[in-house]
């Protein structure tokens, strides 16, 4: 229900959020006032009349999505959060930017309530949006049941967003918008705040696009451009916008940036610094705002904001009232959603993902297509799919279960399937992904190539940073990407993601450490997990008699022990553990004995005690060397600072796998020549 407010009270409320904005920012000497400045009409008529939320509970199920895309812009979205109740105090919002408060530069995901998304890095909380929009037509579809007006079914919520200029020059949001208008978001609704300003001046330097002409060509439906005050007409579009069910809708609002402020509106000033304090006077004076004292919220606002927030939660509990009928008249579904939210396994997951995989050889890839298909059978709440590779394994589609978007066919439900064709992509994919994470009902994977990685850098950094579940597979491992060249050759990227906090890689060396990869990222995982898969096949390996599944889980263990006290100390992932083998048979008839340990995941391994560390790894003396495929020098922590990496010092070549393999010296003869010259050397 519209809240009754008379055009003096809105006003107020208007410049109660700006100048929150500007005191905030101006305590912090840090800052961005000018978003806020220009949005605060049109934040307060979404958050007031068209949001469902409840703030004693931001984690409502049933509530609508909104993403502040232009993370810089915080202080409007804090300032909001604070006016209607959410567990956000004015001590906070005095603590802008500061250490440990809730309110930190850019909006982070479960730190601050209402939060829905980490942004910060233009582009990407639009297409975290998206992913977002995805998953609740997708709950819709699965757990719905049959329409009702009666009943409130999850993934009836819509998904509001706003953003900028900045974020419409990213790549990431062009890819993320083609997606969304190919699956027909219509749940998706975002406001383009088209304050014509950059950093570095009037987007005219930099930006001439037609974006109204871009989205409506991606199949979004368009309105505007909007006045910035004329609330009225806003409101209009964002009813026509939800009434547009079968396009996402972009809302195009012609804003001043720095409204008010006589010195800076309008200009490239009032982007990215503190409006100052004699600026921030005048602007007062010139809104007819009090100077003293700061960070002001007058009564009349708190009293308005009081009742509303009585509204609020007056309509969730008349929401909830309808999702019971829905629960009562459809239980399978239900059932079905609550074991999808509370993430619920068969007890014998590992066992079951394993079950006759043992000794048997093939490419990991292969494997992970294996094991994904046996996922979909007991966990169905798992859904995703890959960059246009599906052919490549990267991650397969599982034919059983459906194609997400027109690839349904004719006449089917474009959202009851669970397997996604992201295209190509991979930026945008990243984000979807994490976005159908934030959602949380699905598990999402997603995946392509190694090499591309590259391009996901910003999301998989994001999963990392807000701790999500999602799954990242990425096969072509190596430099055995083979006639393909150094442009698809991975030498850095396993280095460079292991070091990513909160990031869990595993890179297994058969089908068991393929499936128990997997079954420890949906059981132990609190964060994103990655995968990393060969193209090449391997052989399955021959494991000591006292192996046990779970030591898959320490992130490392003994593959091969000699008889003797061990000579060497081989180290190896992937693909290199059976080159490591066969190595070491090598070394064995010149009288040299290797204990070889398989080290799927290099994280778990130093999560470990430093003592069941050392049992595996010594640091006793006894030469270790370790074996990559690429550069390797993730293990320079292990081998010592003098030890050996028989890895990649440069990108590769364009040849056949074998070829490259004996070239780069990755053959058992190759291998054993550099630990047997290595081991002289000392």
């Amino acid at each position: 229900m519209p809240g009754e407010i008379t055009p003096q009270l809105r006003e107020t409320i208007e410049n109660t959020l700006r100048f929150l904005a500007v005191d905030a920012v101006n305590a912090a000497n840090s800052g961005h006032p000018g978003a806020p400045m220009g949005l605060a009409a049109a934040a307060f008529e979404l958050f007031d009349n068209h949001l469902r939320f409840d703030p004693s509970d931001p984690d409502w199920p049933l509530r609508d999505r909104f993403v502040l895309s232009g993370g810089h812009a915080s202080m409007l979205l804090y300032g909001m959060l604070h006016l209607y109740g959410y567990s956000l105090s004015l001590d906070e919002i005095r603590a802008f930017r500061q250490w440990g408060a809730l309110t930190p530069g850019h909006p982070e995901y479960g730190l601050t309530p209402g939060v829905e998304t980490t942004t910060g890095p233009l582009g990407q909380g639009f297409a975290h949006a998206v992913g977002m929009a995805l998953a609740a037509r997708m709950t819709l579809s699965r757990f719905g049941g049959p329409a009702n007006p009666e009943h409130a079914s999850p993934g009836e919520h819509f998904v509001y967003g706003m953003m900028g200029d900045g974020d419409m020059m990213e790549g990431i949001t062009s890819e993320a918008a083609s997606l969304a208008g190919h699956l027909g978001l219509g749940n998706l609704i975002f406001i383009y705040d088209d304050n014509q300003i950059t950093i570095d001046g009037g987007t005219e330097i930099s930006f001439g696009e037609d974006i109204p002409g871009r989205f409506s060509a991606q199949g979004w439906h368009v309105q505007g451009a909007i006045d910035g005050q004329a609330v009225p007409e806003l409101a209009e579009a964002l009813v026509a916008a939800r009434g547009e069910s079968d396009r996402p809708s972009l809302i195009v609002l012609r804003t001043v940036i720095g409204r008010g402020s006589p010195g800076v509106a309008g200009k490239n000033k009032a982007h990215g610094s503190p409006l100052g304090a004699e600026e921030a006077a005048r602007t007062k004076q010139a809104l007819g705002w009090p100077e003293e004292p700061t960070f002001r919220v007058p009564d009349e606002v708190r009293a308005y904001f009081d009742g509303r927030i009585g509204a609020k939660k007056a309509a969730r509990a008349a929401t909830e009232a309808r999702h019971q009928g829905w629960r009562e008249a459809n239980p399978e579904c239900a059932e079905g959603w609550d074991s999808a939210r509370d993430r619920k396994l068969p007890a014998n997951l590992a066992e079951r993902l394993v079950e006759g995989l043992a000794g048997v050889d093939d490419a990991t890839r292969k494997h992970s297509a294996a094991v994904l298909a046996r996922l979909h059978e007991v966990v169905p709440y798992m859904v995703g799919g890959s960059a246009d590779l599906a052919g490549s394994a990267a991650p397969p589609i599982i034919k059983e279960h459906g194609i997400v978007g027109p690839g349904a066919g004719a006449g089917a439900d474009p959202f009851a399937g669970r397997n996604i064709h992201f295209g190509v992509r991979e930026h945008a994919m990243g984000a979807v992904t994490n976005g159908i994470a934030l959602d949380g009902t699905f598990v999402p994977y997603c995946g392509t190539f190694l090499i591309f990685s590259d391009y996901m850098r910003p999301s998989i950094r994001l999963a990392a940073l807000m701790k999500l579940r999602s799954l990242f597979v990425f096969t072509h491992d190596s430099f055995y990407v083979g006639e393909d060249g150094p442009t698809h050759q991975p030498i850095e990227q396993l280095d460079s993601l292991r070091v990513v906090p909160g990031l869990t890689l595993f890179r297994p060396a058969d089908g068991v450490e393929t499936a128990m990869a997997y079954a420890w990222a949906l059981q132990h995982a609190d964060g994103p997990v990655l995968f990393a898969l060969t193209r090449q096949g391997l052989k399955g390996l021959t494991r000591p008699a006292d192996f046990e599944l779970e030591d898959v889980w320490k992130g490392a263990y003994r593959v091969r022990e000699p008889e003797r006290s061990a000579d060497v100390v081989l180290v190896a992932s992937g693909s290199e553990v059976s080159l490591a083998c066969e190595a070491a048979a090598v070394l064995a008839v010149q009288g040299v004995e290797a204990r070889i340990v398989s080290m799927p995941c290099l994280e778990l391994f130093n999560a470990q005690p430093e003592a069941d560390q050392l049992a595996l790894v010594p640091d006793d003396g006894t030469p270790v060397v370790a074996i990559e495929a690429g550069r390797g020098e993730s293990y320079r922590g292990l081998v010592g600072r003098r030890g050996l990496v028989i890895g990649m010092s440069g990108f590769g070549e364009s040849a056949p796998a074998g070829r490259l393999a004996e070239e780069f010296g990755f053959t058992p003869n190759g291998v054993a020549t550099r630990v047997a010259e290595y081991l002289t050397g000392l």
